[in-house]
């Protein structure tokens, strides 16, 4: 490969699932001595702009598009408006900045850049991160140079001459930090600690059960429980949790918090996880070889969450429930078939790190230098 330093652009947003692993990546080509410069491509009024202001050595390039209406409307005829002018942006960031490849993980903020850098002729790289791929991702792949999926099953639905399984990539974090470095950073103690989370947006399910259980674990169970209740909604939890629970805040082994900026803090101090059943969420759950009790949202696109947490209670680490289903007294149930069984927790453990994939963020990279040889 050319000695010449490299200029990337990278991209992909609106959600936690499509920006980490373009992070994760990202923070891979920073540490090279090759590249020169970094640029993400995303919406400024979205969380990603929030991320990578936070990281030295990268410029954030916005572009103004959402997600599109699925009927015709007249917000449908704003969004394509809106789509050729992000399309006549990404073509200016591309003549201007003139990069050496683009790497994309979905999400209808990474379309316009992929689109022009394919029609640009500049090597492109797209990621999916997810069972069932995204709309974007199953436009885009024909016209990108390599597609690298989570799945294997991903490889049937997307149309592409070169696609790569390489599993999602993570944060280096989740390689380097250990349980005790977790803890100790959340002022946690080094005891049965469990996290409930419903992603970087909060889940109003799993917030409600929270609440009804909180003071039974901490008090009755005295074990540590860690909530990410999602910023939108951290004051109405607080609000209600004052009711059930009134004197929460005195309890040492209670940690409520709206969000955590470095989640592989919260995960990794964990030894059972309650969440959704996203697949970049199980590939860092993997990472930090947690027990699981997953409850798959309802809505995903195409069920594929519901398909993850099926999946996960085969392979072993995980328990499922159904969100419809999921109540104060089954929740408690769950939980203490495995804190109070310490050999069905360790199995768990071992088959939840069995199924991750540390090498994911390297295979990327290699096939993204691959593309400018």
């Amino acid at each position: 490969m050319s000695k010449q330093k490299k200029v990337y652009f990278i991209s992909g947003g609106g959600t936690g699932g499509h920006i980490y692993p373009a992070v994760s990546v990202l923070m891979g080509l920073l540490q090279r001595e090759d590249t020169e410069k970094i640029y993400y491509i995303g919406n400024p009024n979205n969380m990603e702009y929030d991320i990578i202001s936070k990281i030295d050595g990268v410029t954030f390039l916005p572009i103004n598009i959402s997600g599109m209406p699925r009927k015709a409307s007249f917000a449908f005829v704003k969004w394509l408006v809106k789509l050729e002018l992000s399309m006549w942006k990404a073509l200016f960031y591309i003549k201007k900045y003139k990069p050496d490849a683009i790497f994309t993980t979905g999400g209808y903020v990474s379309a316009p850049i992929a689109f022009m850098g394919a029609f640009l002729k500049v090597p492109l790289m797209i990621h999916d991160c997810d069972a069932v791929p995204g709309l974007v991702s199953k436009t885009v792949a024909p016209f990108a140079n390599v597609v690298s999926v989570a799945f294997e099953s991903s490889k049937n639905i997307l149309k592409s001459e070169n696609i790569v399984c390489t599993g999602n990539p993570v944060r280096e974090e989740f390689l380097t930090v250990s349980k005790e470095q977790a803890r100790e950073k959340l002022g946690l103690r080094n005891k049965m600690t469990i996290l409930l989370t419903g992603g970087s947006q909060g889940a109003q399910t799993l917030n409600k059960v929270a609440i009804i259980v909180a003071q039974e674990l901490v008090e009755r169970f005295d074990v540590q429980f860690v909530i990410q209740t999602g910023k939108k909604n951290y004051d109405d939890f607080i609000k209600k949790i004052s009711e059930y629970f009134p004197h929460y805040a005195e309890n040492t082994n209670l940690v409520i918090k709206p969000y955590f900026d470095e989640m592989f803090y919260a995960l990794k101090s964990a030894d059972i996880v309650i969440s959704r059943a996203g697949s970049l969420s199980l590939s860092e759950l993997n990472m930090c070889g947690a027990a699981c009790i997953l409850v798959p949202y309802p809505y995903a696109a195409a069920d594929h969450q519901r398909k993850n947490a099926k999946e996960a209670e085969k392979i072993g680490y995980a328990l499922y429930v159904e969100d419809s289903e999921l109540d104060g007294t089954n929740l408690v149930k769950m939980l203490r078939s495995i804190f109070e069984n310490p050999e069905k927790l360790s199995k768990m453990s071992e088959a939840s790190y069995k199924n991750s994939k540390p090498d994911a963020r390297e295979k990327i990279i290699e096939n993204l230098l691959n593309l400018i040889k």
